[in-house]
């Protein structure tokens, strides 16, 4: 193992660049090379990298988002695409490559691994927290607490004018995030795409509350529930409420990764690294049970992580 290549696909999330430095720190403690291929997948088809070191990643720990930049590269999900992206490594004598992504971006490294000798490793860097061999993802954690303290906030005027409010959390097909963000401000409905969204359900819970004297709350929503502007104009028509819908969107990808996440980013790198240096590779490195673990690179891509729909039954009695 004489070079390692790294990059960062798909959406970004808070803790790339933490995870960038520490491959490239780690890797260079071993006295390997590092390529920085820049925007993803694209980077391996147009041959466009940086030679990373340990002073080039200096002072970006704290920094969302990611130096090497990030796109969508429909031609690399291309028989072609992924031909071409095998002989830019193999140009570079690339020996192992580090991916930063999430369930989308390890479907891509596995289909690219049957094509190239480089040995891949896949880090876990996704708010939506849904890569199967980690019990969390970098990013996550970041993106809890962004959610949070935005919610925290609409909650004050939720109070105030005796309103309830929507809020719509990122998740288009997983509720990682929106029952961890709901449990942690005190929703009063979670609403996430695992769990069929019944209208007569959340008009009955409203009612509830209204007779026990609350006319304020919080529904947090995941986008992938549906179209909440209907959930609450429907909300309205059926209660005496007044409802509000606020869309967090995009901000809950940037801002500077909490704690939690650069640690986990380092744990993963360093995992990632003692891989590829023993020769090993196609592998997704995340955390079970508290310890940094490798899972084969195809299975994560191809297994659906499953959601503890029991903290819905806990968010249900700490609404009460």
């Amino acid at each position: 193992m004489k070079t390692v290549g790294v990059l960062t696909t798909g959406g970004d999330a808070p803790g790339m660049n933490a995870t960038i430095r520490a491959v490239t720190r780690i890797a260079h403690s071993r006295n390997l090379q590092v390529l920085g291929f820049e925007r993803g997948w694209e980077g391996l088809l147009t041959n466009t990298f940086r030679q990373l070191t340990p002073r080039s990643v200096g002072g970006i720990v704290q920094l969302g988002g990611t130096m090497l930049h990030t796109s969508r590269c429909p031609e690399f999900k291309t028989e072609e695409g992924l031909e071409k992206a095998a002989e830019t490594l193999a140009l570079h004598k690339v020996d192992g490559l580090v991916v930063i992504g999430g369930n989308g971006s390890f479907k891509g490294a596995s289909e690219l691994s049957k094509r190239t000798s480089a040995l891949i490793v896949g880090i876990p860097a996704t708010i939506d927290n849904d890569v199967f061999g980690s019990d969390e993802t970098v990013g996550f954690d970041t993106a809890i607490n962004t959610a949070v303290t935005a919610i925290d906030k609409i909650r004050d005027t939720a109070i105030s004018h005796e309103r309830i409010f929507i809020v719509e959390v990122m998740g288009r097909e997983r509720g990682f995030l929106a029952v961890n963000v709901g449990i942690s401000v005190g929703a009063e409905i979670i609403l996430i795409p695992e769990q069929e969204c019944k209208l007569e359900t959340i008009l009955e819970v409203i009612r509830e509350n209204t007779r026990k004297g609350k006319k304020a709350g919080i529904i947090v929503a995941a986008e992938g529930v549906g179209n909440t502007g209907t959930i609450a104009k429907e909300i309205e028509k059926h209660t005496s409420a007044e409802v509000r819908l606020s869309i967090l969107g995009y901000a809950q990808r940037g801002g500077s990764p909490t704690a939690r996440s650069r640690l986990l980013a380092g744990l993963f790198a360093e995992k990632a690294v003692d891989v590829l240096c023993g020769e090993e590779g196609n592998c997704v490195v995340g955390l079970q049970g508290g310890r940094v673990t490798g899972t084969n690179l195809k299975k994560s891509s191809e297994t659906q992580k499953p959601l503890d729909l029991s903290l819905m039954k806990l968010a249900e009695m700490l609404a009460t």
